[in-house]
């Protein structure tokens, strides 16, 4: 169970992001005119992806002018409103990196007091699915840091892609965001980046969290021999979708060993609420991923879930993991293995269509405005995220207004119209109005 959090809250979250934006360098040449500051830039940005509400500034600035007060103060902070495009131009020059050490604290603040338990499985791991996502892509805007296509057709098309790790657990549909990598042109590579290349940077970045007990999942462009082995090296577990076509010489040891009979398959029936569905898993330990003597080891796993009534294939995938496989984890590799999909599903399908607007372009700009304002957003969706664990109240709304786009228009009306001294005050008047039932302290 988690332990007492009264400490932890929405001003938890804007404490840290406060102590982080205090740290962020100011590229512009000294001047006593200087009236902006780089701090009220970033925390404008968030302000305005964590209301998912691009007018949320400006809405602030005229209730200032009316009243002599605003939300964006009282809620976040901010000394100074500036405009979009003083915001825009502030933080253009800025990398992402900069605002990465915004998702260590609240990850640390959750584990330690026990929201974490539920994501863990296999031997007390948590899953963390990376894959990459494309946010934004044209023919004509581009900066610095685009990734580069050259069409068949003759035409140039410029994007911008992320890996977008989460923490994820099976039965749970919450994720939690963890410090984006972004897939752009490195220096000294003649090469364009790409997701195997970004995901080994963030292992690297990362690797202290192995210490954490952590399982890299993800598909089948991860299961590569080197890749594998960067892992293990920087202490991580793995559980990949590995295919016939990308794998061929592990695929030949399993051929061989279904001709000797030594491939172990097991069979369950499970009934799926419509009908029963016949799970058949089939495994094999110390297989090698590769030719050469200098090959991984690893151990291979394939699931086929087949409709009884129709016989029809319903799902057919299969796993390469460092974990020893036998009867009593098979299912449970394969289920972690699975999970992969939910940083589609959960994370980056929900920031793109669900209210976070992911791939809208607030700002490209010339340098790294494009990345940097995607990194804000997640830091956003984070922030949420971190409510729903430690704010009773909060989560009870969400509950009741269960669409985050319903949630977010009631908080765009409410921050546009009325202000609110603070964060409790806010999720006070939105418990009190929908008529929510008082949570007992029992």
């Amino acid at each position: 169970m988690p332990s007492d959090t009264n400490e932890l809250t929405f001003d938890t979250f804007v404490a840290k992001i406060h102590s982080v934006f205090d740290d962020l360098p100011d590229y512009r040449k000294f001047s006593p005119n200087l009236k902006y500051s780089m701090k009220d830039a970033a925390l404008g940005a968030f302000s305005m992806f964590f209301n998912q509400s691009p007018s949320f500034l400006s809405h602030q600035r005229a209730m200032q002018q009316a009243h002599g007060h605003n939300n964006a103060q009282s809620l976040f902070g901010i000394t100074q409103i500036m405009s979009d495009n003083q915001t825009r131009n502030l933080l253009d020059p800025l990398t992402p990196d900069y605002f990465y050490p915004i998702f260590s604290e609240p990850f640390d603040h959750l584990e330690n007091a026990g929201y974490l338990e539920d994501y863990r499985v296999i031997n007390d791991c948590l899953l963390v699915p990376i894959d990459g996502t494309e946010f934004f892509r044209s023919s004509k805007i581009h900066c610095e840091n685009c990734s580069v296509t050259n069409n068949s057709n003759g035409t140039v098309s410029y994007s911008h892609k992320v890996l977008t790790p989460v923490v994820a657990a099976p039965d749970n549909n919450k994720v939690i965001a963890l410090e984006p990598e972004f897939i752009t042109p490195q220096d000294g590579s003649a090469k364009q980046d790409c997701e195997l290349n970004a995901a080994k940077r963030w292992i690297e970045r990362n690797s202290s969290l192995s210490a954490r007990k952590v399982i890299i999942t993800g598909d089948d462009l991860f299961s590569r021999d080197p890749f594998c082995k960067s892992l293990l090296t920087h202490g991580f577990h793995f559980i990949l979708v590995c295919k016939p076509s990308s794998h061929t010489t592990l695929y030949q040891y399993v051929a061989e060993l279904e001709q000797a009979d030594e491939i172990t398959k097991i069979s369950r029936r499970q009934w799926n609420g419509q009908f029963h569905e016949l799970h058949t898993y089939r495994y094999a330990n110390n297989l090698p991923l590769k030719q050469g003597d200098d090959a991984l080891s690893v151990n291979w796993v394939e699931l086929t879930v087949i409709n009884t009534k129709t016989q029809e294939v319903m799902y057919r995938n299969s796993f390469i993991t460092d974990f020893k496989i036998d009867r009593t984890n098979v299912q449970a590799i394969v289920q972690a293995g699975r999970t992969r999909w939910k940083i589609e599903n959960e994370n980056n399908n929900v920031l793109k269509t669900k209210g976070y607007h992911l791939e809208h372009n607030y700002g490209h700009g010339d340098k790294f405005l494009a990345n940097t304002l995607l990194t804000l957003n997640l830091a956003a969706f984070l922030a949420h995220t971190f409510l729903e664990f430690v704010d009773t109240k909060y989560k009870a709304v969400r509950s009741v207004l269960s669409t985050r786009e319903t949630f977010f228009n009631d908080l765009k009306a409410l921050t546009k119209y009325l202000y609110f001294s603070g964060w409790s005050q806010l999720i006070d008047f939105m418990f009190e109005q929908l008529e929510i039932e008082p949570i007992s302290t029992g």
